[in-house]
């Protein structure tokens, strides 16, 4: 899973269950982007295998373990897009002690205030959500996470089924328990997002949310409300799951979208769950709201 956090970008390295160093890296630096092109790196250089990016001024860098990136499939999206990319090998990073140093609250004006344990806490806000500023994604920084809190706000949770799938921090699990639900399934599939989802829901004394290590829904009993802010590949993979978990009448929000790939989401999941009754769009991306109603 990856973090977005400020201008700072780091995902958790599969097998180190320190979460705090990482093994000798290579770093990716592209230059001169359009917003474009940087929405679309952020967009799919985690699924070749890149565990952090930085954005920079009209520009963005890119870190992989030099051993673990797929190599052909980056050249291949960088020829496709003409990107111009320099590289170089870096030493291993405290990326922790890099993330606390970045971290810095996130607010939703008069409804949501996050923030790590060392911010002071803030009058003024409905509900207050603690996050440990460790590896995992979703701490409400990044415009798809801001997105699907905003639209949580407008949808009744009270005595609502929830299954998260994709749950990161578990920041969307915590903030469905404070809108009223009752039950939450919060699913990934890394197991450092486990732990820190666990350590999260601790902090924030939320008791009704069950997490669970995994890549697919299938386990999971059905749900009235489906979040699931993941990416493109993963929301049109499971389709067909996130229909069959989710109740009639039932509401599934997704994000995890840029505002290109609307076309090709809306084509799949319309015909299961009818039109978006609502969209959101912020900084290139778009979160959706479906309806599951009766035949």
């Amino acid at each position: 899973m990856v973090v977005v956090q400020g201008n700072l970008i780091v995902k958790k390295i599969a097998g180190n269950h320190t979460g705090f160093f990482m093994v000798e890296c290579v770093e990716i630096i592209f230059q001169s982007l359009s917003d474009q092109s940087r929405d679309l790196l952020i967009a799919n250089l985690p699924e070749l295998g890149f565990h952090g990016m930085e954005e920079t001024e009209g520009g963005l860098i890119a870190y992989a373990d030099v051993n673990a990136f797929n190599h052909a499939e980056f050249e291949q999206l960088c020829i496709e897009h003409e990107l111009v990319f320099n590289k170089q090998i870096v030493k291993q990073q405290n990326w922790n002690a890099l993330w606390e140093s970045n971290f810095d609250p996130v607010f939703i004006p008069g409804q949501v205030h996050v923030r790590a344990h060392f911010h002071p806490p803030v009058e003024g806000f409905t509900h207050e959500i603690l996050i440990t500023p460790k590896m995992s994604f979703g701490t409400g920084h990044h415009a798809t996470t801001r997105m699907m809190m905003t639209a949580m706000l407008d949808i009744d949770f009270t005595h609502q089924h929830i299954l998260d799938f994709g749950t990161g921090t578990g920041i969307l699990s915590i903030l469905a328990e404070k809108l009223g639900a009752i039950s939450i399934q919060a699913i990934d599939n890394d197991t450092w997002s486990i732990e820190n989802v666990q350590e999260n829901l601790n902090m924030n004394n939320a008791t009704c949310c069950a997490v669970f290590l995994g890549e697919t829904l299938n386990e999971l009993e059905e749900a009235d409300i489906i979040l699931a802010n993941i990416n493109k590949s993963v929301l049109i993979q499971h389709v067909s799951s996130l229909h069959q978990h989710l109740r009639t009448p039932g509401k599934l929000l997704i994000s995890g979208l840029l505002q290109e790939d609307y076309d090709d989401i809306s084509h799949l999941f319309t015909p299961l769950f009818g039109e978006p009754i609502k969209r959101l769009d912020d900084s290139g991306w778009i979160a959706l709201l479906f309806e599951k109603r009766p035949s």
